[in-house]
């Protein structure tokens, strides 16, 4: 009994001797509960990075606009009479040369009536004057008729034939205005509008109808002047168009307006189509989008977001591609005041990505990935 008691005291010496004091363990939990953040990479998004050349503002323009037909016709009351008959109704075909509404005539009857027979009046009016001429100045010859008599004979025929010439013009305008109560087709095409009933009272320059050709619709739209600075004649366009259910339609940019308008600055711009076959109704709104530049056909631009100024000096964070953050100098041109957008003049190229809103936590050599599908 007294061996083992010596024994019991030197194993629980032992065994205490191996615990760990209290110091020793709350180092170790705060060394195991420390972040990693220094060295972890910086997690990025695409919404993150500005890909120059790509969508640093050299994507595809779109233009708002619509379906126009460029052969139109806007038939307009050239006389003052009441609409008798209407023969077509929007959306028909006609012919050129076809009758599309008859106006009121009779008033314009009797004064093709009163003209024919003033023209003939006049007629035998300049006759007789002609022969009283004629004979006057045979007499004259013959010396029995005074060179005053024959002279005042010649002046009557004069203001006989003027008097004539007065008559045929009048009695001409009366034709055209009696053919103008026929309103008739100017061209094969479709009625798109007709303005007028029967019995309406139209006066001088009223818009009856409207006639177009379906064969000649194009894509007419509108351009900011910095877009019109992209565009080129002969680019190829892609055209979505409301209320068409079938493919988009594939066109090519026309013409370029070479003025913009008056009170919005924009540009017009015409497309035709490329697509054959059956083409969107008039009217239709519509867009156009056309296809991007060839990279390198144009100035690189980064947005005033992405610059980090320093001392006068301007830099962007580009991402290499070994994966470090840089903080990349560029020489700028002067800035687009609409657009926000800066050209570059130098230090970067196509291709390079950067960030587009860089924040101040950012390090010259911090290493960056993107965020996986499923951490997004």
């Amino acid at each position: 009994m007294r061996l083992c008691l010596p024994l019991l005291l030197g194993l629980a010496l032992m065994l205490g001797g191996c615990q760990p004091d209290a110091s020793t363990a709350s180092a170790n939990a705060a060394s195991a509960s420390a972040p990693a953040s220094d060295n972890s990479p910086l997690l990025l998004g695409p919404e993150d990075l500005l890909v120059l050349g790509q969508d640093g503002g050299q994507g595809p323009v779109v233009l708002s606009g619509a379906i126009v037909a460029a052969r139109k016709a806007d038939l307009r009351a050239e006389v003052s009479a009441v609409v008798l008959q209407t023969l077509r109704e929007n959306g028909e075909p006609v012919r050129k040369g076809d009758l599309l509404m008859a106006l009121d005539a009779s008033v314009l009857r009797e004064n093709l009536a009163s003209a024919e027979e003033a023209a003939r009046s006049h007629a035998r009016g300049l006759d007789s004057a002609e022969r009283q001429y004629q004979r006057l100045k045979a007499l004259q010859g013959q010396g029995m008729v005074s060179l005053q008599a024959l002279e005042e004979a010649e002046l009557r025929r004069i203001a006989a034939q003027s008097e004539m010439i007065a008559a045929q013009a009048r009695l001409s305008a009366a034709r055209q205005q009696l053919e103008r109560t026929q309103i008739r087709a100017p061209f094969d095409g479709v009625i798109s509008a007709r303005k007028v009933s029967v019995g309406d009272n139209v006066q001088a320059g009223r818009e009856l109808a409207q006639v177009i050709d379906p064969a000649s619709t194009r894509f007419e739209g509108w351009a900011s002047a910095a877009q019109v600075a992209t565009l080129r004649t002969g680019q190829s366009a892609l055209l979505h168009v409301n209320g068409w259910t079938q493919a988009p339609l594939r066109g090519r940019i026309r013409h370029i307006e070479a003025s913009a308008h008056p009170l919005t600055r924009q540009v017009g711009v015409l497309v035709d189509f490329e697509t054959s076959g059956s083409t969107p109704m008039v009217g239709l709104y519509a867009e156009a989008r056309i296809e991007a530049v060839q990279a390198g056909t144009a100035m690189l631009t980064v947005p005033d977001s992405a610059l980090v100024r320093d001392a006068g000096l301007f830099r962007v964070w580009q991402w290499l591609p070994d994966g470090r953050m840089q903080l990349q100098p560029v020489q700028l041109g002067e800035r687009n005041a609409r657009l926000g957008n800066w050209p570059v003049l130098g230090g970067l190229q196509a291709g390079d990505r950067i960030l587009r809103h860089p924040g101040s936590q950012l390090r010259s050599g911090m290493l960056a990935r993107l965020r996986s599908p499923a951490a997004q």
